[in-house]
């Protein structure tokens, strides 16, 4: 096991209790299920009369919020000041655990776009909701879809919306930052739009992945300097995702609980 697998594991041993398990088991969870019904519905209904999703996406900061609240979580945020509300970016973020994008929606200011898998498209409420506030469906296993998938998400550059990727491609199951996929900042360089890096702190420690033990515990949000693409080629793709992950491994290590001795 490495250092980082090892320091999780200590980290959840310490954290981790009979109580938080009930807590979690018999509050918690089907306290998230309750919000994503509720305002799932009320975001689906909304859709009827508001044409540019931001009532939608208030619903979405809200679901957010209440799943962070009740779970205990507190956000830390760093570098706020360097998103530029004026102009459209492509958001870059690890992704570590099932809370990256009730945190994601709780902090970033202003309406995006997140490009994601396309299962989750298939759930009852949530699937309804991606699809009416016009998130974008990735499917890796088809050409066709996934030339769709980034013109649409061109498509909301070009209107002034920024959107999120997950450059990993799925949440990472052992805590360390994964290979990063050239495709996802596809997006980025035929738009010419700046890439901003955000790293994600400590979810992980709080609800990995295929766990449905939820811990409370702080996280942190590290926005890092936008990354242009102006010049960029396709065939610069997998350059440019080496360098966001450069500095989104930089800002990770940084901010990481320090290996205990």
């Amino acid at each position: 096991m490495n250092t980082r697998a090892q320091e999780v594991t200590g980290h959840q041993q310490r954290r981790g209790s009979v109580f938080t398990r009930l807590r979690s088991y018999f509050v918690y969870l089907p306290l998230v299920y309750f919000y994503t019904f509720v305002l799932g519905m009320l975001s689906l209904l909304s859709s009827t009369f508001d044409g540019n999703g931001r009532v939608q996406h208030r619903f979405a900061r809200l679901w957010s919020r209440l799943i962070l609240n009740t779970g205990s979580v507190q956000v830390h945020t760093e570098g706020l000041e360097k998103i530029d509300l004026s102009r459209p970016v492509v958001y870059a973020a690890n992704h570590l655990s099932a809370l990256d994008i009730p945190v994601l929606y709780a902090t970033l200011p202003g309406q995006f776009r997140i490009m994601a898998k396309k299962e989750l498209f298939r759930y009852p409420v949530l699937g309804w909701h991606l699809k009416r506030s016009g998130q974008i469906p990735i499917d890796a296993d088809n050409r066709n879809a996934g030339t769709r998938s980034i013109r649409r998400a061109s498509e909301a550059l070009r209107k002034g919306t920024a959107v999120m990727v997950f450059p990993e491609g799925g949440r990472s199951e052992t805590g360390e930052l994964q290979p990063f996929l050239g495709g996802a900042f596809l997006v980025a360089i035929r738009t010419k739009t700046p890439v901003l890096p955000i790293a994600i702190v400590g979810t992980y420690e709080l609800l990995p992945m295929n766990s449905f033990h939820a811990l409370p515990g702080p996280v942190q949000l590290i926005v890092g300097e936008p990354i242009p693409t102006a010049g960029l080629r396709a065939h610069d793709t997998d350059k440019l995702a080496g360098q966001v992950r450069e500095v989104i491994a930089q800002m990770y290590r940084s901010h990481a609980i320090a290996p205990k001795s």
